[in-house]
């Protein structure tokens, strides 16, 4: 539930439009690092596989980030010989940092990765991606924890596995089953505007990214995968795990605090032209009645733990009013966040001022209690008066609830506020203008990200009619999107070149 005036960018999720492909509906990325061996047997069996199960046009992209081996001139061999395949070459190492930047100058409508050693079954990969396809998902991931999926791997693995999902369902309320598996997929349209939050480069960047946008609302599609394990994989355990932790603990803490800017994330209701005139979809009664039930039980031991604080060297009405109002003023901030989910800074003084007004009504209700107590009895023992303030701040309790809810923090924009939205904004559906440049000649799988987000959803060109034909080179923004800068500079993403391979492994 957002109660500021952020309209999101992304559009109504739609099915991609159906019809022969010339631009790539598929962009599968492989990031390497020094796998010379493995490299050419991964990209084979892929292509195979795609070629004869995908129903669209696809692309495989190898990511080579800095490997000191063979590895750029076998890519180089396999763009030269497959016309599905490019590759990219990036001098630092960072799996993150090879699919961001990718990912962020693909022109392709649904972006996809894998790890090079194929431990997930390929049958997989068009389950995989047939949900964003579709429009029905917007992020796609492969699950070895599922109950029907197959996995074949050590009992170290399998634990350290378990126990960093665990990690995130208890830290970061995460409710996606498996953040580590190297089978994931996400919308381009998604991806446009995710990926700029994202700031892990190295192993912890899927895991951010799902974290982010399960946060944001988005819809994340599981499916349950066979996986064997891969007895060779060079992949630190202990420097991954403690470079995870930290990660955790920094999305953690920017999320408590509300320093993500998650609201841009945010999608209309549905596809339907109806639903888009929705602004936004409230949370339920029943999720907002728990999390105010769980910060007011907490606010009411601070309160007694403060009255008792307070009361023992003043009396009981200034006790009261000292105690109810630092706790009122956690109590307001701790629902802001939890409860009705507003995030940032904007309009916190206001909601507290709002909040001290609610305040005000519970310590008139508790003050009378005191006083019809007081009024009863000349000296009431100290227990009774703990009974007294507990049933007065129940019934302050559920009037608060009420008053939060329809006045504090409402599930509706202010009129101003919209207005501003619906005249700054393009129509519902996304589109993208794309431009793909293959140049088969000097400079093989150089292509430009010409595409512009235009607010209506993507044509799917037309596949090219000669195989030889020319096409023109271009630039795209690597840097930025490597570094998360995304300023005004660009850089000339180099791809490998063919000619550049070793002879000694010529084919």
């Amino acid at each position: 539930m957002r109660t500021d005036s952020s309209p999101g960018n992304l559009p109504a999720r739609e099915h991609l439009p159906a019809g022969n492909a010339g631009t790539p509906v598929l962009d599968v990325v492989i990031p390497v690092y020094n796998e010379e061996k493995d490299l050419q047997p991964c990209v084979l069996r892929l292509h195979d596989h795609l070629a004869r199960t995908f129903p669209y046009a696809f692309r495989i992209t190898i990511a080579d980030n800095a490997s000191t081996d063979t590895t750029p001139q076998v890519a180089a061999r396999l763009e030269a010989e497959i016309p599905e395949v490019t590759s990219f070459r990036l001098e630092q190492k960072g799996r993150g940092r090879a699919l961001r930047t990718v990912w962020s100058a693909s022109d392709a409508p649904i972006l996809a990765y894998m790890d090079v050693d194929l431990s997930t079954d390929l049958n997989a990969l068009l389950p995989l991606v047939a949900p964003l396809i579709s429009g029905h998902s917007d992020l796609a991931i492969g699950s070895r924890l599922s109950r029907s999926s197959r996995v074949v791997r050590g009992a170290k693995r399998e634990f350290i596995s378990r126990t960093y999902n665990l990690i995130l369902r208890g830290s970061l309320q995460a409710r996606f089953s498996d953040a580590q598996c190297g089978f994931k997929a996400i919308r381009r349209d998604v991806a446009q505007v995710l990926l700029p939050l994202v700031e892990d480069s190295g192993w912890f960047f899927d895991t951010e990214m799902l974290v982010l946008a399960e946060r944001a609302g988005l819809r994340i599609h599981e499916v349950p995968v066979d996986w064997v394990d891969d007895p060779d994989s060079t992949v630190h355990i202990v420097k991954t795990a403690t470079d995870d932790l930290k990660g955790v603990w920094r999305v953690g803490r920017a999320l408590a605090t509300g320093s993500l800017s998650l609201d841009r994330l945010a999608r209309p209701f549905g596809d339907d032209p109806r639903d888009r005139e929705l602004d936004d979809v409230p949370k339920g009664l029943a999720r907002q009645l728990v999390g105010f039930c769980v910060v007011g039980g907490l606010s009411t031991l601070f309160y007694l733990l403060l009255y008792s604080g307070f009361r023992s060297f003043t009396g009981s009405q200034i006790a009261n009013a000292l105690a109810l109002l630092v706790s009122a003023v956690a109590n307001t901030a701790a629902n802001r966040r939890l409860t009705f989910g507003v995030r940032g800074r904007g309009g916190a003084v206001r909601h507290q001022a709002q909040g001290l007004v609610v305040f005000g009504i519970g310590l008139a209700l508790t003050s009378g209690s005191l006083a019809a107590l007081n009024a009863a009895t000349s000296s009431p023992a100290h227990a009774t008066e703990l009974a007294v303030l507990i049933a007065a701040n129940l019934a302050a309790t559920v009037l608060r609830f009420l008053l939060f809810r329809a006045w504090v923090f409402p599930d509706r924009r202010d009129a101003d506020a919209e207005s501003a939205v619906v005249a700054s904004h393009a129509p519902s559906s996304p589109t993208y203008s794309t431009a793909l440049s293959h140049h088969q000649g000097d400079h093989p799988g150089q292509y430009q990200d010409q595409h512009q987000f235009q607010g209506q959803h993507p044509p799917l060109p037309q596949r090219p009619e000669a195989p030889g034909a020319p096409y023109d080179t271009a630039q795209f923004r690597a840097g930025e999107a490597a570094d998360r800068t995304w300023g005004d500079s660009t850089m000339q993403m180099q791809a490998v070149r063919p000619h550049d391979h070793d002879p000694r492994n010529a084919r």
